[in-house]
């Protein structure tokens, strides 16, 4: 086969790849006034219990019975004294005030407690893909998809800024996504893409095309070649580098030492 051959098969398949379809979106992604809409049985201000979360319950005039510092177990239920176990979790502290009312009324006459959220852990959200610190960010207050991306450190160079998924679950638990194209709220053209961040929401940046297809030819292509791709040996692919430092990709091959002739 002669080089040329070689070379327009080669070029060939990097266009192929880069043409494909990229499995980094959403294929029937949920329509943005749907996926934006909040739910109408509940107000945006109430606050849900939620597990790890912990909590004071003081009863007003029956000290001995108040409980400080009370776990949500990972089953979303506290642990109290006379009630026994009681579900906490996804209820807000006026709804587990009614609850704990009910149950203490066969033991304590005109029982008075109060609810107090020491500690929060529910207000979580998840970035992943092309941010410099994906993981668990928290949200404290109203927060948009932009300013979840700014506590992320913002986007790599390699992010694809048209293609955002942002993925959360409705009232009734089933899953949805989105894809939000964020250049249109950075150069105004629709900032209602801005939304505001729900507790355990998944942010994904995926990668470009270019990224791909420079990390096509690096894995495909200088990999699968002894010595490298003619012509290639010089091709620089950024994700080479991660946070612990450089990674070698080629650990066998010698470094190349030139020394200058003496004067």
């Amino acid at each position: 086969m002669s080089s040329k051959l070689l070379v327009l098969l080669v070029f060939s398949t990097l266009f192929l790849a880069a043409c494909w379809p990229n499995p980094n979106m959403v294929i029937n992604p949920t329509p943005m006034t749907q996926f934006t809409q909040p739910d109408p049985g509940k107000k945006f201000s109430d606050y849900l219990i939620g597990v790890g979360d912990t909590l004071d319950i003081k009863f007003m005039y029956n000290p001995e019975l108040n409980e400080l510092a009370v776990p949500v177990r990972p089953d979303g239920r506290i642990s109290l004294q006379l009630a026994n176990d009681v579900p906490a979790a996804n209820l807000t502290p006026e709804q587990l005030r009614k609850v704990l009312i009910e149950k203490y009324s066969s033991e304590i006459k005109k029982p008075e407690i109060a609810i107090i959220v020491r500690t929060f852990t529910a207000n979580r959200v998840f970035v992943d893909g092309e941010v410099v610190y994906p993981g668990m960010v928290e949200i404290r207050g109203p927060t948009t998809l932009m300013q979840i991306l700014a506590q992320s450190r913002g986007l790599t160079a390699n992010a694809r800024m048209s293609n955002v998924i942002v993925m959360r679950k409705d009232a009734e638990g089933k899953p949805m996504a989105a894809n939000i194209d964020i250049r249109k709220i950075i150069d105004g053209t629709d900032p209602s893409l801005d939304i505001n961040m729900m507790p355990y929401d998944i942010v994904y940046v995926p990668k470009s095309n270019i990224a791909n297809w420079l990390k096509f030819v690096d894995e495909y292509i200088n990999r699968a070649v002894p010595g490298g791709f003619p012509g290639w040996g010089g091709f620089y692919n950024p994700y080479t580098y991660t946070f612990g430092g450089f990674t070698k990709v080629y650990p066998d091959r010698a470094p190349v030492v030139t020394v200058a002739p003496a004067p």
